[in-house]
């Protein structure tokens, strides 16, 4: 379990000094990189964001779908960093994500799943749209974070509400970050 003070303390210096590069992501996001799965774009750089088929989806079976919108405003790595200036840029990716899977799928909002990875595999901010009748391990309490209930957090709760709150997660035993948060419990 993380509180708002470890990630500060703890987890931000860690993956500043860890994270990979992500030349991949702006690729995508410069349109470098897979533009034949990219789905549907924004160009706006702060409400923007690229939507593309996951390589672990054919692209033909919609219950198997499994989209990222992956946003254009730089400096967002995680959840940690959602504020209430945010609020317009998810629901954004949102609204226009779920119009284009009606439009070029036939899938209406109750058949699609939208969540944020925490701890996400990489640090610039996306969001996992998927088929409600997929599951993933990434899909599960203690990893994914729901679309809707990240806005409504910011917006019904505190808009520094994951700047505070403190967040349970799984990770591997090999993460580095386990030994610092477990070394942390100890004191």
């Amino acid at each position: 379990r993380e509180t708002g003070e470890d990630y500060v303390r703890l987890t931000r210096p860690y993956l500043q000094e860890t994270v990979k590069d992500l030349q991949w992501v702006e690729n995508i996001l410069e349109k470098k990189a897979e533009r034949n799965r990219i789905l549907l774009e924004d160009d706006d750089p702060v409400l923007g964001f690229a939507l593309a088929a996951d390589l672990k989806w054919n692209q033909k079976q919609t219950e198997e779908l499994y989209v990222l919108a992956i946003c254009r405003q730089r400096g967002l790595a995680s959840l940690r960093d959602l504020d209430g200036r945010h609020v317009l840029m998810l629901r954004n990716i949102r609204d226009k994500s779920l119009t284009c899977l009606k439009e070029r799928y036939g899938l209406q909002a109750s058949q699609v799943r939208m969540f944020i990875h925490y701890q996400p595999s990489y640090y610039h901010l996306h969001v996992h749209f998927t088929h409600v009748h997929l599951h993933q391990p990434g899909t599960v309490v203690g990893k994914a974070h729901l679309l809707d209930d990240v806005i409504d957090n910011i917006t019904l709760v505190d808009e520094h509400y994951y700047q505070k709150c403190a967040m349970t997660f799984q990770l591997r035993e090999s993460n580095g970050l386990v030994a610092l948060l477990q070394k942390r419990a100890v004191k």
